[in-house]
């Protein structure tokens, strides 16, 4: 049985409530509407890495995730869908006319989870974190509002600052799954081997590498500040609040000298709260 439009944004409203965290906080300085949307593009993220992560199996994995897209495609091209999430994600998509292939490639960069535990160069990295990120970032550019395409260099390169971020801080979490995705090159150029990461060892070369990756970081969320100004003024401030809780994570990761395969590096409710409203006036 389908669901009205007004049902499946309530629905999409409490995935993001209830999982999305560092998400949902940042959509709360948004006028009502463009955060109604930011939720239904979140629940199809959570229910694309939902559908990855339901078995072990990368065969049956990605089998689950073509025919998500194909469900995905069907019911942007107008199709009935009993789907909860899907009537909220068409209309997003079309009231803000986004490009339909961002949520190919955010399903690319999902897949790439079934078929790759490992990245050799940085280049390769990139293409990951392009996809499993930057494409969000892409999707939801224009829910914020630009008019300038000079928007997309650094909206791709806040995608990039996040991911890395993510990466910094679950090092122990992907392990624990036979994931490393610090590039190869990087760990052979720190002199770290892929026993120390999977052995949860904190050696004096890892900790260089975890520098050099964090520098790194700090340059894409360089790269992304010019995009502040360039978005609508509603909608600055989620970007505000998102780019302070991810480099928040981030700084807290140096703080505490990488030491994370001891503790998950988070901010707390009342540091994300702070952080919402500082940027809460003036949006």
């Amino acid at each position: 049985m389908s669901v009205s439009l007004e049902e499946s944004y309530a629905r999409c409203g409490r995935i993001a409530r209830q999982t999305g965290k560092n998400f949902y906080y940042s959509f709360l300085v948004m006028p009502r509407e463009k955060r109604a949307a930011m939720c239904a593009i979140y629940a199809f993220m959570r229910r694309s890495d939902d559908i990855a992560d339901s078995t072990a199996n990368p065969a049956v994995a990605l089998e689950a995730l073509r025919q998500w897209r194909v469900a995905v495609d069907a019911a942007f091209n107008g199709d009935e869908t009993t789907d909860p999430i899907l009537p909220a994600l068409v209309d997003t998509v079309r009231k803000y006319k986004i490009p339909q292939r961002y949520f190919h490639e955010l399903l690319d960069g999902t897949e790439m989870d079934q078929t790759a535990t490992r990245y050799a160069t940085f280049d390769d990295l990139y293409k990951y974190c392009y996809r499993v990120a930057s494409a969000v970032g892409l999707v939801v550019l224009p829910i914020f509002g630009f008019q300038d395409k000079a928007a997309l260099e650094p909206a791709e390169a806040c995608g990039i600052a996040f991911q890395l971020t993510n990466i910094l801080r679950d090092v122990k979490e992907d392990a624990q799954m036979g994931r490393i995705y610090l590039p190869l090159e990087d760990l052979r150029r720190f002199g770290v081997s892929e026993d120390d990461i999977m052995s949860r060892r904190a050696t004096p070369q890892f900790l260089e590498l975890m520098k050099f990756e964090a520098a790194r970081a700090h340059g894409f969320y360089k790269k992304a500040q010019p995009l502040l100004p360039l978005i609508n003024a509603d909608s600055r401030g989620t970007l505000a609040v998102m780019i302070a809780i991810y480099g928040g994570i981030l700084r807290k990761i140096e703080q505490k000298n990488f030491a994370v395969f001891e503790e998950r590096m988070r901010l707390s409710t009342a540091e994300k709260l702070w952080i919402v409203g500082k940027h809460w006036m003036g949006h």
